[in-house]
């Protein structure tokens, strides 16, 4: 079911075979038919994860690159309105030769061939299946992986399957009948689990692994405790003390490695143990789902494991900083971030927040939005454009310090201008952003559309702003500094899909060191 942790526990599993010096690759096959997260409201799906490629995939890509080094890219995640739109497609172009176009063979095999696509150059491939075992939408994608043990060597092919065990508070008893009704209809359609992964917050004794194994047909040892952690990254180092590793790699044929997990041992001591902390304001317009802002959140996790303290994170609404008096929300915070989003809802807010930050010396991060946020209060305040704003928000303004670039404009199709991907950026030397990368080109990912207009860039830098970022043709800011503040950034791109908890983004690693420094300067 939703939320259980499938994301997590491929992630994990991956990490633990590539510690076990496998080559691995993850991809996600979700059942929903939108063609792609990317048009999805986050406050029901969460966050919308870019790759390097440009695709907008489902969160769980994002925590596959944190866990392990594989790269994600537009083929490692598949919807079913991808599915059904690629044979449909085919079907019109006459590729099935008059046939009936069925869901099997035709969806099945499209599935496989996707399956199939990712598997170049690595030694295994974990494919997560969203969903819920017995729903309409997602019952193609496990026929397919049932048929999929036939197409190729049955021991090449593992089926893990992540189950609820909940506990009953009154009885004090975990309850095996979800576990053992969903491996039952999974065993209809002709899947038998190999490995049971049990979601739970007691531990799971012997005698109920027996039980589970004896009704859901399996050996005791593949029955495995995944007991909830306080932190997303013990769950590699909790499955390997459990024995997963040594399942799925004596199922692979491959017993008797041992995978290496320092690297692990020493993030979560860090998190565990850490030696300070320090309060991070987030203003944001989705701060009811956090899960909107997963890669973020993550991403300040990693920025503080780096510094090796804890970061506590305030959330703030950006609507809320539009009252009266709303900016002392932000007062005792060691640092502001204002991450990216979409409509006009709270902009304000985010303005304020800059403009906080800015008057009072608190070091900032601004991604996206949150960019055009510290530009546009800029050219206000210190600019003295008293009209000026995002044209996004506010397409007849006198000064759109935010704007559609000339092709855009040319353009006019909002659906074909968004800026997606891995995109290059020069950076100026001298300059905070070559201070925290400590080199002169980097690639950062994009997703947006409008972009800082050039026609009031001298304007801005005569006043104090430093454009620190541009792209190599030198026509988009990509970055801008403010030159009389002690750490104040605000990118276009998304840093946070680039952090991991083995290497935290320089942007965050330096934002979250800064924040250190004014907590103790105060």
């Amino acid at each position: 079911m939703s939320s259980l942790g499938k994301g997590i526990a491929a992630a994990s599993l991956g990490s633990l075979l590539e510690c076990s010096g496998l080559k691995i690759t993850l991809m996600k096959l979700d059942p929903y038919i939108n063609v792609d997260p990317g048009t999805m409201n986050p406050f029901q799906h969460g966050e919308v994860y870019v790759t390097d490629d440009g695709a907008e995939t489902d969160l769980d890509l994002g925590h596959y690159e944190r866990f392990t080094h594989a790269r994600m890219g537009k083929i490692n995640n598949v919807t079913a309105g991808r599915i059904y739109n690629d044979v449909i497609e085919k079907e019109r172009r006459g590729e099935f030769l008059g046939s009936t176009v069925q869901v099997i063979p035709h969806i099945t095999d499209e599935i496989k061939s996707r399956i199939r696509a990712v598997s170049d150059g690595v030694d295994v491939v974990i494919c997560e299946i969203g969903g819920t075992v017995g729903d309409i939408e997602s019952l193609p994608f496990l026929e397919a992986i049932r048929q999929f043990r036939f197409d190729n060597n049955p021991k090449n092919v593992i089926y893990v399957h992540l189950t609820l065990l909940p506990y009953i508070k009154t009885a004090d008893e975990l309850k095996t009948k979800p576990t053992q009704h969903s491996v039952q209809k999974l065993r209809e359609i002709g899947i038998q689990p190999d490995v049971l992964l049990c979601r739970t917050e007691q531990q799971v004794s012997k005698d109920i692994k027996s039980k589970i194994s004896l009704f859901c047909n399996l050996d005791v040892d593949a029955v495995v405790t995944a007991m909830d952690a306080k932190s997303i990254y013990q769950v590699p180092l909790n499955l390997h003390h459990e024995g997963l590793s040594r399942i799925i790699l004596e199922k692979l044929g491959m017993s008797g490695v041992q995978p290496d997990l320092s690297q692990w041992e020493t993030i979560n001591k860090y998190i565990e143990k850490p030696e300070g902390d320090v309060d991070i304001a987030i203003v944001g317009k989705y701060v009811e789902l956090k899960e909107s802002y997963k890669s973020l959140m993550e991403a300040l996790v990693h920025g503080g494991v780096n510094n090796r303290v804890k970061v506590n994170m305030k959330w703030v609404s950006a609507e809320d900083l539009e009252k009266e008096g709303g900016t002392e929300l932000l007062r005792g915070c060691d640092g502001i971030l204002v991450p990216g989003g979409f409509g006009d809802r709270g902009f304000e807010g985010k303005i304020k927040a800059a403009g906080f930050a800015r008057e009072n010396k608190v070091p900032y991060l601004g991604i996206c939005l949150g960019m055009h946020s510290a530009v546009v209060d800029f050219a206000r305040s210190v600019a003295k454009l008293e009209d000026a704003d995002s044209a996004e928000f506010k397409p007849d303004t006198p000064h759109p310090i935010i704007d559609l670039m000339q092709d855009q404009e040319v353009n006019g199709n909002k659906g074909g201008t968004m800026r997606l991907g891995e995109y290059p950026c020069q950076l100026r030397k001298g300059s905070i952003a070559f201070a925290a990368y400590g080199d002169r080109e980097i690639n950062e990912r994009h997703r947006h559309r409008y972009e800082f207009n050039n026609k009031y860039r001298f304007q801005l830098e005569e006043a104090g702003m430093k454009i620190s970022g541009i792209s190599p043709s030198g026509n988009l800011v990509e970055i801008i500094e403010l030159a009389d503040h002690p750490w104040f950034l605000a990118g276009q791109f998304h840093p946070e899909f680039k952090s991991s908890p083995m290497e935290a983004h320089p942007l965050f690693r330096e934002f979250i060191s800064h924040s250190l420094k004014y907590r103790s300067s105060r």
